[in-house]
């Protein structure tokens, strides 16, 4: 499983992104390496079809499948309407990946 945290250097929500999904993986009995990816430019949020900061992949997905933010170098608010995706979106999206494997 890879799992991936796409940021704006100076995020305020990568932190606490960070922290409640490595909670999330642990509760899952998951010994997983989360990989911290910085999106510095608009080129590289074209490139990486970034939806704001933070932003986090598991195996490639969206944890919010239905999201629908533009592109680009700027905050990312999720279907809470914070800038931290739930619990549950994390839980959700961490089982369909072990469903995966």
């Amino acid at each position: 499983m890879r799992v991936e945290v796409l940021f704006v250097p100076g995020c305020p929500n990568y932190e606490p992104a960070l922290k409640l999904l490595k909670n999330v993986l642990v509760s899952e009995g998951l010994d997983v390496e989360v990989h911290g990816v910085p999106v510095n430019t608009g080129q590289d949020a074209t490139a990486l079809m970034f939806p704001g900061s933070p932003t986090i992949r598991i195996d490639g997905q969206d944890v919010e499948l239905a999201q629908t933010n533009a592109m680009g170098l700027t905050c990312r608010l999720y279907a809470n309407r914070t800038g931290v995706p739930s619990e549950e979106t994390l839980r959700l999206a961490v089982l369909r990946a072990k469903d995966g494997m």
